[in-house]
C-alpha cells in the first residue's frame, strides 16, 4: 500500500480557555474544516498558568488546513484577541493522508 502525502499547515494557538467557543466559531468561519482543543498548563514570558481555577485555564487549539486559511486565522487572532488576552501561536508544515478532511 502506498501513501500519498499532501502538504498542509498546522496552526497551534495557545490561549486562555475563555476564548475557546469564540475561536472555534472563528476558525470554522475562516475556512478550517476542523480543530482539536486540549487543556494545557505551562509557563513562559507572561508567567505560569497552572489551571488551578477557572480563570487560569489555558487551551491549545490545533488546526490543520491550507496555508492561506492558517494565515487568515492567525491574522484574525492577532487583531481581535492578542491585544486583550494571552496568546501564543506557531505554524508547522505537516503532511496528511486524507486531504479532503482538511
Amino acid at each position: 500500500m502506498t501513501t500519498t502525502r499532501h502538504p498542509k499547515t498546522l496552526l497551534v494557538i495557545i490561549t486562555e480557555a475563555v476564548l475557546e467557543k469564540n475561536l472555534v466559531r472563528d476558525v470554522r468561519d475562516l475556512g478550517a474544516q476542523g480543530w482539536t482543543a486540549v487543556d494545557v498548563r505551562g509557563g513562559g514570558h507572561s508567567g505560569v498558568r497552572e489551571g488551578a481555577w477557572e480563570a487560569d485555564r489555558t487551551i491549545e487549539l490545533k488546526v490543520v488546513c491550507e496555508a492561506a486559511v492558517a494565515d487568515a486565522i492567525a491574522a484574525h487572532v492577532l487583531r481581535e484577541y492578542a491585544p486583550h488576552f494571552s496568546v501564543a501561536m506557531y505554524f508547522s508544515d505537516v503532511a496528511v493522508l486524507r486531504p479532503h478532511r482538511y
